[in-house]
């Protein structure tokens, strides 16, 4: 049995947000919430996040305890781009992309993972 949280449309680009989600993978959930806690990233806040609510639908909706469960798989998914224009020299534009992301976890206990 496994649990799993997503936070959709975070503004952030999933090249950043892959740097930290990659650091939690595999983790317990003690060890996943001390690295997301002392890392410099701003998007290890909304990693931290999702993954504290992923742990509250395992406890809440499938009755497991929060001390044995462990970070099965994480993993940041490419959101739709906002594309936005920046006036140019000589009357030109150039294409400024804001890059959004789903960011994913899910955790189940340690003998399944």
């Amino acid at each position: 049995m496994e649990a799993k949280a997503t936070a959709k449309y975070v503004r952030v680009s999933p090249r950043k947000a892959r740097l930290v989600v990659d650091q939690v993978r595999g983790k317990d959930i003690a060890r996943a919430r001390e690295i997301l806690r002392f890392s410099e990233r701003a998007i290890s806040e909304v990693v931290e996040k999702v993954l504290n609510s992923a742990v509250a639908n395992a406890e809440n909706n499938h009755h497991m305890r929060s001390n044995n469960l462990v970070v099965k798989a994480a993993f940041v998914d490419e959101g739709p781009t906002l594309k936005r224009i920046r006036p140019r020299a000589k009357g030109s534009a150039s294409r400024i992309r804001k890059r959004t992301s789903h960011i994913t976890v899910i955790v189940a206990p340690r003998e399944e993972a």
